[in-house]
């Protein structure tokens, strides 16, 4: 099949649109613990993300590394790979999006690069140790969230044990102003990246370029797109995470976005590419589970969860799917 350089400009239009809805589905991550505790109005909170949001995806490509030649062999996948797994993994943010489901665009498209790659040229195109590194992101980040969380709010509620629920409502009416604004630095840090990782693959694959090198303009460009979809809004989302599943307060707001964030932004530095939906959510089910167990509505949260396990095997086959199709309509 001839690689043209329409298809790249295709897989450049499809990463940009996939990094915009992105930006809202996932803008529940950074604000909606803030917005449910009336700390910030909803245009306040998702402006601040978005800002915070570009700056983020500015700040490195370790992720981005990780995501374009940690997973599948570069040398080995084509245009329409890459377009496969980026048409599966909008398909499957659309859709869980519409049910108002905070699920992982990072691993919708991180499981359709593989589907779609296996679909291209068979199982031995994939890196297993990247696909492991993936995994271990998956389903240590969120317990390390859930676990943490609840011990901040424990040591928060010994420090101020002593002080009148007003006063340790308005000291964290403020303090979670930062904590929000770190969520929303530490989301594009990591989520912005894999767009650019997509993006610079697909420009490795086309040029056959000897070394993977995140270019500037991708980076500008992630950044924007993410960042406009930031400013546009995932309300369906927010409200699933900040209202839905537990009943915060500024208290409980700031502890939740520290721990995630924090989490969030020792795995980019590091180049792990884990999800910053399910690391927030697990901090905000531990931050209600310290309150009292029956705090957080599990029955929300089961269907977070279910919703979880279902994207990794939906997005490889809706990919391996599409890029079959593909192939045999291009020829």
């Amino acid at each position: 099949m001839p690689e043209t350089f329409l298809l790249l400009l295709c897989v450049i239009a499809l990463a940009l649109v996939f990094d915009f809805i992105n930006g809202f589905h996932d803008t529940a991550n950074a604000i909606a613990t803030s917005v449910s505790t009336r700390v910030l109005t909803p245009k306040v909170a998702v402006l601040m993300a978005a800002i915070l949001n570009m700056v983020g995806a500015l700040s490195g490509t370790a992720v981005a590394k990780t995501v374009g030649v940690g997973l599948v062999q570069a040398v080995s996948i084509t245009q329409v790979t890459i377009i496969s797994a980026l048409i599966a993994a909008i398909i499957w943010d659309l859709i869980t999006w519409y049910l108002g489901l905070p699920t992982s665009s990072s691993h919708a498209i991180l499981s359709g690069v593989v589907g779609a790659a296996i679909a291209t040229s068979g199982f031995s195109v994939i890196i297993t140790k990247g696909v492991y590194k993936v995994l271990i992101g998956l389903f240590f980040s969120p317990l390390i969230g859930f676990i943490l969380s609840i011990f901040l709010m424990y040591f928060l509620m010994w420090l101020f044990k002593k002080s009148t629920p007003t006063l340790v409502s308005n000291i964290f009416g403020r303090l979670q102003i930062l904590s929000a604004a770190y969520m929303a630095f530490s989301h594009g840090s990591n989520d912005a990246q894999k767009t650019m990782g997509i993006i610079t693959m697909a420009l490795v694959s086309y040029y056959q370029l000897p070394d993977f090198h995140v270019p500037i303009w991708v980076i500008v460009l992630c950044a924007t797109a993410m960042a406009c979809g930031t400013a546009a809004g995932g309300w369906r989302i927010i409200k699933t995470l900040g209202v839905k599943l537990v009943q915060l307060r500024p208290i409980h707001g700031f502890a939740a976005e520290t721990v995630a964030a924090t989490v969030i932004e020792v795995a980019s530095r590091i180049g792990l590419p884990l999800s910053t939906t399910h690391v927030i959510s697990s901090t905000i089910m531990g931050v209600g589970a310290s309150k009292r167990f029956s705090a957080v509505r599990w029955g929300v949260g089961g269907n977070i969860v279910l919703a979880w396990i279902l994207t990794l095997p939906a997005c490889l086959i809706l990919a391996w799917i599409i890029c079959k199709i593909l192939h045999l309509i291009l020829g």
